[in-house]
């Protein structure tokens, strides 16, 4: 039965050395995807280079279907699964400058990370945006907690919002993200051809 960590079957110190290995893997796999590369990172923007999109749907998907079987089967209780609160309005905006940032600068933090770690002088120097831009915003907080904590909605998930079931929201992301491949795989045809570049 999962959540492993919540039905104790390992402490907290444990916990750690687990998610450092499970990060390093993650690391390296970013990497080996070419998700350490501010270009290809950007490109989708252009959308003449879709990899990101169709590798993060693929990991949204399979994890989404791992869960879902998963916790059917009886292997996971869902209900031990952490989900924040959904602040709608501040995460929308929240989203938003995260994603200035990113078509700015090429990366998320997470990729920016794996930049720097590949030794990538742009990486380097947005993580020292980010470091920055956390000390400016911690220094704002008295200023912003008010609408940082505004429009509360609680733990949401999609099936409660849509008001559908598990099975359906499933089976309308898979469909969803069949439909984003194909889109992705012609528009980088499309668009590569106009703009003279290759898909890498």
């Amino acid at each position: 039965m999962m959540p492993y960590f919540k039905f104790d079957y390992f402490g907290f110190d444990f916990s750690l050395v687990v998610a450092f290995i499970i990060g390093i893997g993650f690391g390296f796999a970013l990497e080996r995807g070419g998700f350490g590369n501010a270009r290809i990172l950007a490109a989708q923007f252009y959308f003449y280079n879709m990899r990101v999109l169709k590798v993060m749907f693929t990991a949204i998907v399979t994890a989404m279907l791992g869960l879902f079987y998963f916790s059917w089967i009886g292997w996971l209780d869902l209900s031990l699964v952490y989900i924040g609160d959904t602040y709608i309005l501040p995460q929308i905006i929240g989203g938003l400058i995260l994603g200035i940032g990113f078509v700015i600068g090429g990366y998320c933090p997470g990729t920016s990370f794996v930049s720097a770690s590949a030794g990538r002088t742009d990486g380097i120097i947005f993580i020292l945006g980010i470091i920055f831009g956390v000390f400016v915003f911690g220094e704002m907080f008295p200023l912003l907690e008010e609408f940082y904590n505004s429009t509360n909605m609680g733990r949401v998930t999609l099936p409660d919002f849509l008001g559908l079931s598990h099975g359906m929201v499933v089976f309308l992301v898979v469909a969803m993200a069949l439909g984003a491949f194909a889109a992705a795989e012609w528009g980088e045809k499309v668009l590569s051809k106009k703009s003279g570049r290759g898909v890498e």
